[in-house]
């Protein structure tokens, strides 16, 4: 659902970008973001509070995948929280609309890769790491957050 709602993200950014009338598809783009943002949150809290704390049982946190992976939420949530501050300012022209939607196209390009990074490596380590009931506690914490 994330990289659908990415996706999303992006066609919008490249409609405020080829709009002459850049407002109507930048008000899409703020109100899609703020949904989005509120997602990857939810996403990014249960991965550094729940799996990442358990994995660092088994490899640290002072260097390795989790720091990476710690410092793409960090720069992904930089360029959402950027765009969302900076749509608050009334009458953005259309030269700040582009630069800001250009904040969402650099959150797409990091979660892309860092979506391929989490499937690819992070997934697959937790699951070869984990014991069957450390699997379990993890799914059972994720459930319980709202």
């Amino acid at each position: 659902p994330l990289r659908n709602h990415l996706e999303t993200l992006f066609s919008l950014c490249n409609e405020v970008e080829k709009a002459e009338e850049k407002s109507t598809a930048f008000t899409q783009l703020v109100l899609e973001v703020t949904s989005f943002e509120k997602s990857l949150s939810f996403h990014s809290r249960r991965e550094e509070d729940y799996m990442f704390k358990m994995m660092e049982k088994y490899i640290g946190k002072s260097s390795g995948p989790l720091v990476v992976m710690e410092y793409e939420h960090e720069q992904a949530h930089g360029f959402i929280d950027a765009f969302i501050e900076n749509a608050k300012k009334p009458d953005l022209n259309s030269y700040e609309q582009l630069k800001n939607a250009a904040q969402i196209k650099n959150a797409y390009y990091t979660l892309i890769d860092h979506f391929a990074k989490e499937e690819a490596v992070l997934y697959p380590m937790a699951e070869r790491m984990f014991t069957d009931e450390e699997k379990e506690t993890l799914k059972q914490q994720v459930s319980e957050i709202s």
